[in-house]
């Protein structure tokens, strides 16, 4: 059986330790000059039914320094579903390459294609889910505060596919999570109760007053009010979501020592200020760069 990496619920605390370590090792060890090709003769995957800048460079420049390779397919090229079946394309994509990722709108779709595949799927983006940013964030946090264990993350926004994962990856960690959103975007009922299930006795904390939530916050943690896909509510979100902008005002009710992290891209002036993202808490350059490190790990871990 192929091991896959679709959803951090199926991912066990020593297991997110392990690609963490392996990260770490990877990026103090980088030297451009002498990189082991580790992963000689392999090839990557990606399938993308959304635009994305940081996700596919990620991984196209992960397998590359490992020693692989990637091919790059648009998903209306593919026609997942549309021009063949899942199953087929899954079954058939695994006689060609290594492993796949894929970047879409739908969890289904990449859970359908781990049950069809050969290799190893890699969930590189879903609508409710986005494993590979929230452990690549982890990096980023233990990174600066040398520990994961007891921090305080607070995720001011919507329960989107970020916040999930974010939740996930603090209850593997040991972290503190807190959904900072407005009356009805909070969660919704199944992942809840999928949580509560997998991590028995985390809380699942969500408030509703930002500058509440954020007290005493190491980590204060913002994306884009309206997602790929939502653009139809973008106006109503932007009324909704107002109070909940990360400006200096709100980054100041936090811990001394907290830092700003996002996954980008974000609207300057919308779910945060300029002089947040640009300022001196801010770590989203270096938060974006780890994604690579966790990748080059995460892609060792599925192949070696």
């Amino acid at each position: 059986m192929a091991r896959h990496f679709i959803d951090l619920f199926e991912v066990t605390p020593a297991q997110a330790i392990e690609l963490l370590d392996r990260a770490a090792e990877l990026k103090e060890r980088d030297d451009p000059a002498h990189r082991p090709p580790l992963l000689a003769g392999r090839t990557l995957g990606l399938v993308f039914d959304k635009p994305s800048l940081r996700t596919r460079v990620s991984f196209e420049a992960a397998i590359a320094q490992l020693g692989g390779s990637a091919i790059f397919f648009r998903g209306k090229d593919v026609g997942l579903g549309v021009r063949e079946t899942i199953g087929d394309f899954a079954r058939v994509i695994s006689q060609y390459i290594d492993v796949l990722a894929i970047r879409t709108f739908s969890q289904e779709v990449v859970e359908e294609l781990a049950r069809s595949a050969t290799i190893p799927v890699v969930n590189a983006l879903s609508d409710s889910a986005h494993p590979c940013q929230a452990m690549g964030d982890l990096l980023t946090i233990r990174e600066t505060f040398g520990t994961l264990d007891g921090v305080k993350l607070v995720f001011v926004g919507d329960g989107n596919n970020v916040a999930r994962s974010l939740a996930q990856a603090s209850a593997l960690s040991g972290m503190k999570f807190v959904l900072a959103c407005p009356q009805g975007y909070s969660f919704p009922a199944d992942f809840s109760a999928r949580f509560a299930a997998v991590y028995p006795g985390v809380s699942l904390e969500i408030d509703h007053d930002p500058v509440r939530a954020v007290q005493n916050a190491d980590v204060v943690y913002t994306d884009v009010w309206a997602s790929m896909g939502q653009e139809a509510e973008a106006e109503i979100r932007r009324a909704a979501f107002a109070p909940f902008r990360v400006d200096e005002a709100l980054l100041a009710q936090a811990s001394r020592r907290a830092i700003f992290l996002h996954c980008l891209p974000a609207r300057r002036g919308e779910e945060v200020a300029s002089t947040v993202l640009d300022g001196p808490r801010s770590r989203v350059i270096p938060q974006a760069g780890n994604r690579l490190h966790f990748q080059k790990a995460l892609l060792l871990w599925l192949l070696i």
